[in-house]
């Protein structure tokens, strides 16, 4: 079969290109502009991309048509297809119906923490021998030499990234809802992404769309430390097993201990001791994202000793407080936080296993939803265990000024609670700033969920200078 992606170069649309690839089938893509690092990981899978949108890129020779949720209409081989009358689909549904009607579906689900939850519970099932087939939003560190952000195997088990975003223009309901999940994880419910969400009530439903998916041989597992994740227990007709640091949960952490080398707990199962874990990672959303994975690799049979093995090799996803480089007695991290109950957990983690370092939280609000005004106030309470905290220019300056955060306002409320705070106007500000004022020991997390303009490099070359 012959399949032509319209946007491959997004991540998860690349990675599903890779995935078919390696099924068997003949893969290309287009894009508006293919650059790397993502042309360089499409070159190394063999797909043949082509650069813009062209009506002449759709072809007879063509069986499939996979249309991202960036495309809409307009598009000049959206339009093409349509005309035609080609058979296409999205992305979510392609998974579904190439890999997931003959798989176990573990379905990896919640506003944060899906991707290190996902490539935590892949790489358990990798550990203990499942050889499972693993597609996440993000690169796994175990998965590969280089680390990746999917995994074919020959096992039974899928364990996939479970997305509340958009599926395309023509479907603009959750992706998850396309995931057949045997067994789902619901890790926490919050408001987010803004611009495809009127307000909770309309998240919340898309998650009991999808408790409402899995069947009664399944199991579906809850987050007992998040009120909304946990009120999906009444609309479930699975089991249900709740996990946290909440006396309730079925998978219960206790005795957390922090350490600069990761986090020890003890774990309970329906009140009955089960092990003592390791993990190599930073606060107790991490635990929580653990206990999680701990439970399907229970739930798949996986014994004690073998979970615990395996959560002491993982290391990590890319972009979730990793650090990017030292240089002039100064730790400079990059990490994916944009929303403030990401951003409040991460700052907390680190201060707990650096409790007498400086930190620097640099934060650009980027995504939809941090843009936006909506989270103004909830930002404001979000880098508490921050020392200083400098806050970027928006980047959809499309937005109206009415709608679209305001970074001086941010400051000003932070100032208020007694914090340090400041708005700079440009990277080069940022830079400077860092540059002049670091001390040893110093820590720098970079927050942004896009490439913040390569300032992690820049201001490594500041200090170096």
């Amino acid at each position: 079969m012959t399949i032509h992606f319209i946007g491959v170069c997004g991540t998860a649309m690349a990675t599903l290109a890779a995935l078919l690839k390696h099924q068997g089938h003949d893969v290309q893509g287009s894009d508006e502009h293919v650059y790397p690092p993502m042309s360089t990981f499409l070159e190394s899978e063999h797909i043949r991309t082509l650069a813009g949108y062209s009506a002449d890129h759709i072809t007879s020779t063509i069986d499939l048509v996979i249309v991202g949720n960036a495309i809409s209409r307009g598009n000049a081989e959206l339009e093409a297809v349509l005309e035609r009358k080609m058979r296409y689909c999205s992305l979510p549904e392609a998974v579904r119906e190439h890999f997931l009607w003959s798989s176990r579906s573990i379905v990896i689900a919640g506003t944060h923490g899906k991707t290190t939850t996902t490539s935590l519970t892949g790489w358990l099932l990798v550990h203990g021998g499942l050889d499972p087939s693993i597609l996440v939003g993000g690169i796994a560190r175990n998965l590969g030499e280089d680390g990746s952000s999917y995994r074919v195997g020959k096992g039974r088990d899928f364990v996939i990234e479970g997305d509340e975003y958009d599926s395309a223009y023509f479907d603009k309901t959750a992706k998850f809802l396309k995931y057949l999940p045997d067994i789902a994880v619901v890790n926490n419910v919050e408001f987010d992404h803004a611009d495809i969400y009127a307000d909770l009530d309309a998240v919340r439903l898309a998650f009991r769309r999808l408790v409402n998916l899995v069947p009664r041989s399944g199991l579906l597992l809850l987050g007992a430390d998040s009120p909304d994740a946990l009120a999906l227990k009444k609309v479930a007709v699975s089991p249900v097993e709740t996990f946290g640091l909440a006396e309730s949960a079925d998978w219960r952490a206790s005795d957390v201990t922090v350490s600069a080398a990761g986090q020890s707990f003890h774990v309970s199962h329906a009140g009955t001791p089960f092990a003592t874990m390791e993990i190599p990672l930073f606060g107790l959303h991490n635990v929580r994202n653990a206990l999680a994975s701990i439970a399907v690799a229970h739930a798949v049979l996986m014994p004690a000793a073998a979970i615990a093995a395996g959560l002491l090799q993982f290391t990590g996803v890319k972009r979730r407080l990793e650090i990017f480089g030292e240089a002039g007695g100064v730790t400079v991290y990059d990490d994916f936080a944009h929303h403030p109950t990401a951003i409040a957990e991460t700052l907390a983690g680190l201060r707990a296993a650096h409790p007498h370092r400086r930190i620097w939280a640099i934060f650009e609000p980027r995504s939809a939803s941090s843009s936006r005004r909506i989270f103004q106030q909830d930002f404001a309470r979000a880098f508490g265990p921050a020392d200083e905290v400098i806050i970027a220019p928006v980047f959809r300056t499309t937005l109206s000024e009415g709608e679209r955060l305001s970074p001086q306002q941010l400051v000003t409320d932070l100032k208020s609670g007694g914090q340090r705070a400041r708005y700079a106007a440009s990277l080069d500000d940022i830079v400077a700033a860092i540059a002049k004022e670091r001390k040893e020991g110093d820590l720098v997390v970079f927050m942004s969920n896009g490439a913040f303009g390569g300032i992690h490099q820049k201001t490594l070359e500041a200090l170096r200078a």
